[in-house]
């Protein structure tokens, strides 16, 4: 038995990703914690990494209230 959810790690222990404006080019860095990201051109780079904060009826529990309130505010944007 885990003594931490492993679909976790990347919301307690977030890690960044980059990807490349496909309108302009420029780099675009995403927190595995943020759903959406938008460049400075104004176009809206998602994340591609679906989180069990999503779908896990422990989530809260899991992460804490601060970080699920964080995240699912994100969500909504």
């Amino acid at each position: 038995m885990l003594s931490r959810c492993p679909g976790a790690v990347r919301i307690r222990n977030p890690i960044i990703t980059e990807k490349i404006c496909p309108q302009c080019g420029a780099e675009i860095e995403l927190f595995s914690i943020d759903p959406l990201m938008p460049c400075t051109c104004g176009f809206i780079a998602y994340n591609d990494v679906q989180s069990c904060l999503q779908w896990c009826a422990y989530a809260r529990d899991c992460v804490g209230d601060a970080a699920y309130e964080q995240f699912m505010a994100r969500k909504q944007k």
